[in-house]
């Protein structure tokens, strides 16, 4: 699961709402009320020891362990910062103000999953790519993707399964083979998942990576026309094999180095593709690829040319709640949206208070 300028509201752990985000939400009806069905059932009101938010970040901490001031998952990061330009392309999508023709600038962080901040960088561990566009209006869209084409587990409750059967064992330091089987034979659309992961080989690095939003949302026009959309952020830089022998021991920050490296060469870029969903389409279970062949509609160009630490930069403190929405963009019916801005929450409350120690990126001690 992947994890602001900080405000009063925001350590209150509640998303700025707008005026016009709220018009927007008004006329979805339905869709919030599964929003606020997902919210009940995650803080526990509709059944005893259910799955709550802070149970959920217990969970994580009790995976990965703890360490004070960091995000509970995707904790090893490192900042940027730069700008998308839209095409106009998805103005006839949506009417959020990001896609009428024009540049807005962007604040973002690349990660990698886990709680352990100062992880050795592997080709297979999943890689995050936060964002915040800041619109004219004042308002935010907030986007938390990552680099696998589907959720490996259909909901909340399964993600959690997972987050503890994957927990490295504290004598050989890996995941418990037994645990992860039981696992597997109670959610066998993890193992799907997994084939799909497999036909789609990571690339060599963070610049080159597509990012995806998994999740299903909603487009609504300036006609309150609404339609299904998934979306990804696919590289103009070129896709290349990951290489075991890029992970050698020593290089253990060789994904943040090299995207370093880049950056301060030349400004990465990435388009933003939006994928229509048709009639059937699943939007509740992230778990479930749609159909090849959707139409694709090219929204524009991030850009992204500044790279610092996280110590010196807003990002640390931005809380990438991919339920905060503008007007013209807005949740579905898939219950993990709501699931992942209550955990989210939850874990920024707590790393809010705790004394913040240092990222392991810091990129003025990378050679440029």
């Amino acid at each position: 699961m992947p994890t602001e300028t900080t405000t009063p509201t925001e350590k209150q752990a509640a998303p700025l709402i707008t005026r016009a985000r709220l018009r927007g939400l008004a006329a979805t009806g339905l869709i919030i009320l599964s929003v606020v069905t997902a919210f009940l059932y995650l803080g526990g009101w509709f059944a005893p020891g259910a799955l709550t938010p802070a149970r959920f970040v217990d969970g994580l901490e009790r995976a990965g362990g703890m360490h004070s001031g960091f995000r509970r998952n995707h904790a090893k990061g490192v900042a940027v910062s730069g700008f998308f330009e839209s095409n106009g392309q998805g103005m006839r999508l949506s009417k959020a103000l990001i896609f009428r023709t024009g540049r807005i600038p962007v604040i973002g962080r690349f990660s990698l999953s886990g709680a352990a901040p100062s992880v050795a960088d592997a080709p297979d561990t999943v890689r995050g790519l936060g964002l915040l566009f800041r619109l004219p209006d004042g308002e935010e869209w907030r986007t938390a993707m990552v680099n696998l084409p589907v959720f490996p587990v259909k909901g909340p409750q399964g993600f959690y399964d997972l987050t503890l059967a994957s927990a490295p064992d504290p004598q050989t330091h890996k995941p418990d083979p037994q645990k992860m089987e039981a696992f597997l034979a109670r959610h066998p659309e993890t193992a799907r998942a997994f084939k799909i992961f497999q036909s789609h080989p990571p690339s060599s690095g963070f610049e080159n990576s597509t990012f995806n939003s998994l999740m299903a949302f909603r487009f609504v026009n300036a006609s309150g026309v609404w339609i299904p959309v998934r979306w990804s952020m696919v590289p103009v830089q070129p896709f290349a094999a990951a290489t075991p022998a890029a992970a050698a021991p020593g290089n253990k920050n060789y994904l943040f180095d090299a995207l370093i490296v880049s950056i301060h060469r030349h400004p990465l870029q990435w388009h933003l593709m939006i994928t229509i969903g048709q009639p059937g389409d699943v939007t509740n279970d992230a778990n479930i690829p749609w159909p090849v062949g959707r139409e694709q509609v090219d929204a524009g160009t991030l850009t992204l040319d500044s790279v610092e630490s996280e110590e010196t930069s807003p990002a640390r403190d931005i809380n990438f709640d991919p339920a905060v929405l503008p007007a013209g963009i807005e949740p579905s019916d898939d219950l993990l949206l709501s699931a992942r801005s209550a955990v989210y929450s939850e874990s920024f409350r707590r790393r809010a208070g705790e004394t913040k120690e240092s990222s392991a990126i810091t990129p003025s001690e990378v050679r440029q």
